[in-house]
C-alpha cells in the first residue's frame, strides 16, 4: 500500500491505516527504538516504546505528512526511548560490557553494590564540568555524539574525546578501588 492511501485511512480513522504504517515502518522504528536503548531494559519495555510510537501515530494524524512519515516516526521514537530511559532511572553502558552509571533514584542493593554505584557517581561528578555534561547527556540521557555535538557547540571529534577520557577516569577509579580488574 501506498504511503498516501496509508495516510488516508488514518486520516480518516480506518484501523487498516495504522496496520499498515505499522507492517511498513515498525522494522525501521524497532532499531531506532533499540539504538538507544541498548539493551538497558527488558525486551516487552522496548516493545511499549515502540508500540507508543505508533500509537502517537494513531493520536495525532495531523502531524502525519506525506513524504514526511519517515522522519516522523523516528523523531518520535527517539524522544520516546530517551524518555523511557529516564523514567526508568536506568543508565546506558559505559561501554559494551562495562557497568551501568546509577540514577538517583535507584534503590541502593546490597552493601557492596551501593558502595559501587557511591563510587561510580562519585567518578562522574569528579569530572570537569563540560566533560561530566557530556558524559551524562550520552550515558544517561542517550544523546548521541551529534547531538552533543549540536547543544554544545562543540566538534564531533571533541566530543568522542571528551567521551573517552571520562570512560579512562572512570575506568581508572574503578580499577583502583577493587571494582574492575586490570586486562
Amino acid at each position: 500500500m501506498r504511503e498516501e492511501t496509508i495516510l488516508q485511512k488514518i486520516y480518516a480513522g480506518d484501523p487498516a491505516g495504522l496496520e499498515a504504517l505499522m507492517e511498513r515502518y515498525i522494522p525501521y522504528v524497532s532499531a531506532v527504538v533499540w539504538n538507544i536503548l541498548r539493551g538497558a531494559m527488558p525486551a516487552e519495555d522496548g516493545e511499549e516504546v515502540v508500540s507508543d510510537v505508533f500509537l502517537a501515530a494513531w493520536s495525532q494524524p495531523e502531524a502525519l505528512r506525506p513524504g514526511a512519515v519517515k522522519a516522523w516516526l523516528g523523531s518520535v521514537a527517539r524522544h520516546k526511548a530517551k524518555n523511557k530511559l529516564r523514567l526508568m532511572s536506568r543508565t546506558l553502558p559505559l561501554e559494551e560490557d562495562a557497568l551501568d552509571v546509577p540514577g538517583p533514584d535507584d534503590p541502593p542493593g546490597d552493601l557492596e553494590r551501593s558502595e559501587e554505584r557511591r563510587l561510580v557517581r562519585q567518578a562522574v561528578e569528579a569530572l570537569p564540568g563540560q566533560d561530566r555534561e557530556i558524559f551524562l547527556r550520552h550515558y544517561y540521557y542517550a544523546q548521541t555524539v551529534q547531538e552533543i555535538a549540536g547543544r554544545m557547540a562543540l566538534n564531533e571529534s571533541t566530543v568522542k574525546t571528551r567521551l573517552r577520557r571520562g570512560r579512562m577516569k572512570l575506568k581508572e577509579l574503578l580499577t583502583r578501588e577493587g571494582l574492575l580488574r586490570e586486562a
